[in-house]
């Protein structure tokens, strides 16, 4: 493993991700990651990835992770839970990788919208900016919203505000409303 003392989840998560290479499956790498990508640079102790995948592929890929040498947990979500499941990987420096098994309104496009990235001699697959900012609408905590807003904010690149409304939408009610305040409180409007 790349990892070499704490504070090295990143490289973590690029052993995580040769390993669902080699497995097939698709991922997009989303948390702090993606939000440095974006625009922003936030520390975090963990990498996140959400990954297109069945529960029962979820369960082979906790197995083929303990084997590699990965400390590896496997948390099922309840019925109402947005995250129907987590893999939750670690190693002996207490670095740590959440690798999401999808969230609930997620659109199955996000995999082909994700942005490739050149990290440490690897390629990275981040979630898409839109998106990005309609999971943390989703996700909702005075944090992602934040997030949402710094990503929103940055500039970098424009936005494609109909992609943005149509994913947040998928969300439900409420991340469509907390978009709708991001996008205002950046024009200045005030609700």
């Amino acid at each position: 493993m790349r990892a070499q003392r704490p504070g090295q989840s990143a490289l973590l998560l690029l052993d995580a991700i040769e390993i669902l290479r080699r497995e097939h499956i698709e991922y997009a790498v989303i948390g702090a990651l993606a939000l440095a990508v974006h625009g922003v640079v936030r520390a975090s102790m963990d990498a996140d990835a959400l990954l297109y995948t069945t529960p029962r592929r979820l369960t082979e890929l906790h197995a083929r992770f303990e084997k590699a040498g990965f400390g590896a947990e496997l948390r099922q979500g309840d019925t109402d839970d947005p995250v129907p499941a987590i893999l939750r990987l670690s190693d002996n420096h207490g670095n740590r990788v959440d690798l999401l098994g999808g969230l609930r309104g997620l659109d199955p496009l996000v995999f082909s919208r994700t942005v490739e990235i050149a990290f440490c001699e690897e390629n990275l697959n981040i979630v898409g900016r839109e998106d990005f900012i309609a999971m943390k609408c989703f996700a909702g905590g005075p944090q992602d919203l934040l997030d949402a807003s710094s990503a929103y904010g940055s500039g970098r690149s424009s936005v494609d505000l109909d992609l943005l409304r149509s994913v947040a939408r998928r969300f439900g009610r409420e991340a469509a409303d907390r978009l709708e305040q991001i996008l205002g409180a950046s024009l200045g409007e005030v609700f």
